[in-house]
């Protein structure tokens, strides 16, 4: 039963990141983070969100901006260096809390109101800054869109190309934790067959339906479903955190 549930959730939250882009990755981890551990959270959440992100990334290929790829690729290679001298692994009320800060941090702090992702040294900050917060709190796509806030993209640029980054953070976090730490996951091969076709799927679904949104509707809805959603994650963290506290 447990195969369905996770399954039928990559489904729904799929569907989501199609049609905003993010906050699917984000309800997934908190999900995945509650029933499973750390260490086996991050490498099925790496899977299905690199699955998810990589068909996002190829049903909108032609409005990908491939000039910012190199750049980008940079400062994520020098967040997996920096963590592979940690080789940590966070506590799930940790991960929770920090899924839930991102986006209201981002979303207000000033001296990050005037990034934009096509600028180079915009592009390496936001490569590194990303794939940190993938390696540390699994889900990272709030910090990403405040990279997108200034730029000159339109809403099926900003997806495309936020998928393609994703994909790369999320391959990286794989290796991360399957590798460089070396924790050997176990959950069942069919499981992640199960839960990336579920992705590939909801993807699919939600793809279609951001075409037939308008930009405006696009930042609004984007925007309200992201913070109420970080709120929750926030909340729940804290609580994880104090109940695990020795008595």
């Amino acid at each position: 039963m447990l195969w369905f549930m996770l399954s039928f959730t990559v489904f729904l939250t799929s569907v989501l990141s199609g049609v905003l882009g993010m906050a699917g990755g984000m309800i997934l981890m908190a999900i995945l983070v509650t029933l499973l551990s750390v260490a086996n959270a991050m490498i099925l959440h790496g899977a299905v969100q690199a699955t998810a992100n990589g068909s996002r990334a190829w049903f909108l290929r032609s409005h990908i901006k491939w000039g910012l790829l190199p750049n980008y690729i940079l400062g994520a290679l020098g967040a997996v260096a920096v963590f592979s001298l940690i080789a940590l692994v966070p506590n799930p009320g940790l991960v929770l809390f920090l899924v839930g800060i991102f986006p209201w941090l981002a979303r207000y702090s000033r001296s990050l109101n005037g990034l934009d992702v096509t600028r180079p040294l915009t592009t390496i900050v936001c490569g590194f800054v990303v794939t940190a917060a993938q390696l540390l709190a699994g889900a990272s796509g709030p910090l990403l869109d405040v990279f997108y806030l200034n730029s000159p993209l339109n809403r099926q640029e900003i997806v495309a190309n936020k998928a393609l980054t994703q994909t790369i953070g999320h391959l990286l976090k794989i290796l991360y934790y399957g590798l460089i730490v070396a924790v050997a996951t176990t959950l069942p091969w069919w499981l992640f067959v199960c839960a990336m076709t579920a992705a590939v799927a909801g993807t699919r679904v939600g793809t279609l339906v951001l075409h037939r949104w308008d930009d405006a509707a696009f930042a609004r809805v984007s925007s309200v479903v992201i913070l109420t959603i970080a709120g929750i994650c926030m909340v729940r963290g804290i609580w994880v955190m104090w109940t695990s506290l020795p008595a």
